[in-house]
């Protein structure tokens, strides 16, 4: 029945559009944000966890970062390592040149004071960011090195930090404070042929400290005798030993930090996924709700005019009585 005060016909339709129009609305803020989840009102569940998940892909962030610092630092004194491998090698073969007879001593020795320039030049200026694990010059060394590498959270939210540690001592080559903390700077015992020692020690660079007592530098002169060089050659090995050992080492490291760096890497893009998976826009099924609400809109609109016009006739009709 149509009644002029009451038009039902209009308020089901009204009710009918006004309720497509709020779905409308709501579709479109999904595909213009890309976010089917934009706040804790939406779905609490689901926004606490990307919540935190986002968290986790920020700490992971600063890792990154950390971990690019810390390989920036160990690629420096790894290079360094290798060079110093290089050149400490040059100087052991001019060591065994000089034990040939008739060779100018003195010439030898000024081909390894430019060798030992290089070395002292090249631990000086291996420094990144600030630090320098190949010289020092403060009283107290800090050797422990920590390198944060990953974090776990645990039942309760919290965060622990997970870390690598590093003894940089092992590596450091000159030490102008205390020469018995550097490769190249401390007494080097050499030894018989049958590994005893012979109580002659030998240091390969002054380092500009106070030589450690008791040893002598490997340099040559022209008294230097044969027992000298031999000795001198056995400390270069020592010494080109402990280099390479701790090289390796750092080698270590320095892969450890690597394949660390893939892997946080590789987890942040996990986690982005599956925040995405959580609270992302699924564009084809929008569009198609969108395409289909559009529709009903307008099927709602036709008949709330459709209704509206039925009760404008019927007002004619009562105005022609």
């Amino acid at each position: 029945m149509n009644s002029v005060t009451t038009n039902a016909a209009s308020l089901g339709a009204l009710t009918v559009l006004s309720g497509v129009t709020k779905q409308l609305n709501a579709v479109q803020k999904e595909v213009s944000s890309g976010h089917r989840i934009d706040s804790a009102s939406d779905d609490p569940t689901y926004w606490s966890m990307a919540t935190t998940m986002r968290s986790d892909v920020s700490s992971l962030s600063t890792i990154s970062d950390a971990l690019g610092l810390s390989s920036g630092k160990v690629d420096t004194t790894y290079t360094t390592m290798e060079k110093a491998i290089d050149l400490l090698t040059q100087i052991r073969s001019k060591l065994t040149t000089a034990q040939e007879a008739g060779v100018d001593k003195t010439q030898i020795n000024s081909d390894l004071s430019d060798l030992k320039a290089q070395l002292a030049a090249m631990a000086q200026s291996a420094s990144f960011s600030g630090e320098n694990w190949l010289y020092n010059s403060s009283p107290v060394l800090e050797g422990q090195k920590s390198i944060i590498s990953n974090f776990t959270r645990g039942s309760s939210g919290e965060i622990r930090l997970s870390a690598m540690t590093y003894d940089s001592s092992q590596a450091l080559m000159i030490d102008t404070s205390d020469p018995s903390r550097g490769l190249f700077t401390k007494n080097i015992e050499a030894l018989n042929a049958d590994g005893t020692g012979t109580g002659r020690f030998y240091y390969l660079l002054n380092g500009g400290a106070t030589p450690q007592a008791g040893g002598t530098e490997i340099a040559l002169s022209a008294s230097t005798t044969d027992q000298q060089l031999k000795d001198m050659l056995n400390a270069t090995n020592a010494v080109l030993k402990s280099v390479t050992s701790s090289a390796t080492v750092l080698g270590v490291l320095k892969s450890r930090i690597d394949d660390q760096t893939t892997f946080v890497a590789n987890l942040q893009d996990s986690i982005t996924k599956s925040i995405g998976d959580l609270i992302d826009t699924d564009m084809d099924e929008a569009s198609s709700r969108l395409t289909a609400l559009k529709t009903a809109q307008d099927m709602g609109t036709q008949s709330v005019s459709i209704a509206n016009t039925m009760a404008s006739k019927l007002l004619i009709l009562l105005r022609g009585s």
